[in-house]
């Protein structure tokens, strides 16, 4: 379950541009050819995300379909089936041109920084 490392990974980025404000929303863009679950991803998200920052926030993906292009006659089409071959006129000159990505599309966070936590009660100090 590579997932949740990719989660750790997009995590710690997300901090890293939040610059301090609470985070709602992250919006990722998955490649078909990336061998990653979205379903699994948005779960391992939940454990990824415990902290003041990313804490409640959601993660959304979207799927970007793998392309190809000919190399011969231009046709692009979706990679529905592993068939490396142009569906237009066959030749197998073609490269992938979609379906490969996998980024962080957009950030949602809050307008202002989170005020730092208050220290705890001296009382709790003694105990």
């Amino acid at each position: 379950m590579h997932e949740l490392s990719l989660c750790d990974s997009i995590a710690k980025a997300v901090i890293q541009n939040a610059h301090g404000r609470r985070v709602s929303s992250i919006r990722l863009r998955i490649g078909a050819l990336r061998q990653v679950v979205p379903e699994t991803l948005v779960f391992c998200w939940s454990v990824a995300s415990r902290g003041p920052l990313l804490d409640g926030s959601v993660l959304e993906v979207e799927q970007v379909p793998a392309e190809i292009e000919c190399g011969s006659c231009g046709t692009r089409s979706e990679l529905t089936r592993f068939n490396l071959s142009c569906p237009n006129c066959g030749d197998p000159k073609v490269k992938v041109v979609a379906g490969e990505e996998m980024l962080i599309d957009s950030i949602e966070v809050a307008e202002e920084p989170d005020p730092p936590a208050a220290p705890p009660p001296a009382d709790m100090l003694t105990k």
